[in-house]
């Protein structure tokens, strides 16, 4: 009989606080599957950790910070961004990451997404979009498909819901790209991506929650969510879906599709030259 093998160590030990846990998120939660993949990106790249930033807003997303072993910054309600800015261009040699959710980014935060998409600024944002406030109690938000419930929505949402890579798009962002939870590899492969791509990098990242989104649409568990996006998700090209096609729909059968949207090369936001002007 072969005698077992015991690591002494888990992989990311030196980049999770595991004094933190166990962790608030709920069971079948998204948001530690997305936390894994960018401790796993940061690993894998060339980068020393210690010029790894990760900034977040609040909100369920926004307790990656405090889990994560790394020079780190729980900022007030959608103020990541400009919190995060103001690291890059005071020490442009920081790889700085913004790892937040729908409601603090493209809601509170979201003039400060569409202006630092505007300016190029050198930052990668992973944004956890789970359709809802779901640490306050599953208000419906800027991303919650047309039709689907919420606590303040109890007749259903009657808005257009943002489609988020059209608009970081549409605002000059460098790299843009959507993926689900199911999607693991790619997701931490756009992270590793963005590390290394100037300008401003955008990823959006569906994720369950069960308690705040899935008690409200039928949906029964974190498993169920994540077997839809499984079951739906269409790997398009860039520029091969309509702006209409990108919108989510969680309704019929609607496809759901992700990919790497953008992926340009205009130059990012230089202090220096704008002081010049």
């Amino acid at each position: 009989m072969s005698q077992a093998i015991v690591a002494e160590k888990h992989p990311l030990d030196d980049l999770i606080r595991a004094d933190r846990m166990p962790h608030i998120w709920c069971p079948g939660c998204g948001i530690g599957i997305i936390m894994r993949c960018y401790a796993q990106a940061i690993l894998d790249s060339d980068m020393p950790i210690d010029k790894h930033i990760v900034v977040s807003g609040i909100g369920c997303s926004g307790r990656v910070a405090g889990y994560m072993k790394l020079d780190s910054y729980h900022t007030t309600h959608g103020r990541a961004i400009p919190f995060a800015t103001g690291l890059k261009l005071a020490n442009p040699s920081l790889t700085v990451s913004v790892f937040s959710g729908d409601g603090d980014l493209a809601a509170i935060g979201g003039n400060h997404l569409i202006h630092a998409a505007r300016r190029n600024i050198d930052l990668t944002v992973v944004c956890i979009n789970n359709f809802n406030f779901g640490m306050t109690g599953g208000q419906v938000g800027p991303t919650t498909p047309q039709g689907a419930f919420g606590t303040t929505a109890p007749y259903g949402c009657q808005e257009l819901p943002f489609n988020l890579p059209g608009l970081l798009k549409a605002c000059g962002a460098n790299f843009v790209s959507r993926w689900t939870a199911v999607h693991v590899r790619q997701v931490r492969d756009d992270i590793q991506y963005a590390f290394s791509k100037p300008g401003f990098a955008f990823i959006e990242v569906l994720a369950p929650c069960p308690i705040g989104f899935g008690k409200s649409n039928g949906i029964d568990d974190g498993l169920e969510e994540m077997e839809m996006y499984r079951d739906r998700s269409v790997h398009i090209q860039e520029a091969k879906a309509s702006e209409e096609e990108m919108v989510i729909d969680l309704r019929a059968d609607h496809p759901i599709y992700v990919g790497r949207f953008v992926d340009r090369d205009r130059p990012p936001f230089k202090p220096a030259e704008a002081l010049k002007s």
